[in-house]
């Protein structure tokens, strides 16, 4: 089961290379493989709940040889949640009839890549899918060739393969002082190894994922990319590849370097704050509803960091909660700026009061999981500042 949701839609992809995506049958088809491995994956998730972590070697591969392969609730969470969201804007693409040839195959193939993220136990492999889910975002930014796409994805493309390279020199970093790429490994041996060393590490893979999660200072790409791609592209991205960096932020400083965090966390607190304020006070300055999306998704990507600095099974909570509930909102708000009618405005308000936060929205639920986070934190002063810059971000 590990393998089967994986297994499906890479398999789907590389048959609908040779397909042209243009038709709708092909179109079709190829969500119906995403709506399959959505059904594989959830499966799994209940599988996770109820008899908890399970590991697996690809192809029967030796231990050590083969990709390794774990299923763990946060990471099935995840690889669910992106498939739905691929899902749900190919279905919108299908539906308008603005397919390009190659559109279906790429996406399977991103989801290839975000589905192999989250279910690998191993750093390079982690590498790997990370790069494949990114060539195939590449390719979709440009999809509708028209100038403003291209320039959306030259910019796309440049800034994120930098991000990559930090990402891998991080990785090489973690094996010169472990001697291993198993992530059980690596958390292991981090223990015996120089503080010093490993925040070095920590900020080389916190930079590359924060350019991932579009957060400031790293955001400079993402209004651009996102306000220039077609509505169904944006959702992508902000719904599903940018669960990359949330993901990213909470396996490797929850799990591998959670006492980097820790050191790190009045610096991650600032970060946060800046980018919620910054993202905020953006978007109420601008005139079009991409922009506004753009600039907001740099005020969300801050909460994540701030629960995540916090720490503590509360502020891990609310970081993973809100992940998802901005990944939703993200999706259903990009997917209706494109269109018109009372069903979808009804939709926008509903993602919008989400964004605020507003009850009995998904939003609601987020915020609140964030205010006991606030609380939690040692000292009044500090508890108090952090519940008023939630309830500044979420009024803004």
């Amino acid at each position: 089961m590990i393998v089967a949701g994986l297994g499906v839609v890479w398999g789907s992809a590389v048959l609908f290379m040779a397909l042209d995506g243009r038709r709708r049958a092909v179109g079709w088809a190829a969500v119906a493989a995403l709506a399959v491995a959505s059904v594989l994956l959830a499966v799994l998730l209940g599988q996770v709940v109820v008899d908890g972590t399970r590991d697996t070697v690809a192809g029967g591969w030796p231990q050590g040889l083969g990709i390794r392969l774990r299923a763990d609730a946060l990471g099935v969470v995840f690889a669910l949640l992106s498939t739905l969201v691929l899902l749900s804007a190919l279905a919108y693409e299908v539906a308008s009839d603005a397919c390009s040839r190659t559109l279906p195959s790429i996406v399977l193939f991103m989801a290839a890549g975000l589905i192999g993220i989250f279910l690998t136990a191993d750093v390079f492999n982690f590498y790997v899918f990370f790069e494949l889910a990114m060539i195939a975002a590449y390719v979709l930014t440009a999809h509708g060739g028209g100038s403003r796409q291209i320039g959306a994805a030259f910019i796309f493309a440049v800034v994120n393969l930098l991000g990559s390279f930090l990402f891998l020199i991080g990785i090489g970093a973690l094996y010169h002082v472990t001697g291993t790429l198993d992530m059980d490994g690596v958390s292991q041996r981090l223990l015996e190894v120089d503080t010093t060393s490993t925040l070095i590490i920590g900020v080389t893979l916190f930079v590359a994922f924060g350019v991932k999660l579009g957060l400031f200072p790293f955001h400079f790409w993402l209004p651009a990319v996102y306000a220039g791609a077609r509505p169904a592209v944006a959702a992508m991205l902000s719904g599903a590849l940018a669960n990359i960096g949330a993901y990213g932020l909470l396996r490797f400083g929850g799990d591998l370097l959670d006492a980097e965090v820790r050191v790190a966390s009045t610096a991650l607190i600032i970060l946060g704050t800046a980018s919620i304020l910054y993202g905020s006070l953006q978007a109420l300055s601008r005139r079009t509803a991409t922009e506004v999306l753009a600039y907001s998704s740099i005020g969300q990507a801050g909460y994540v960091i701030v629960a995540i600095a916090v720490g503590g099974s509360v502020g891990f909570a609310a970081a993973i909660l809100y992940a998802i509930v901005n990944s939703l909102n993200k999706t259903l708000l990009f997917l209706s700026v494109g269109v018109r009618g009372a069903f979808v405005g009804t939709a926008f308000v509903i993602g919008a009061l989400s964004v605020a936060g507003v009850p009995p929205t998904a939003g609601f639920w987020g915020k609140v999981a964030l205010f006991q986070t606030g609380i939690g934190v040692d000292g009044t002063a500090g508890a108090v500042a952090l519940v008023a810059l939630i309830f500044l971000g979420g009024a803004l």
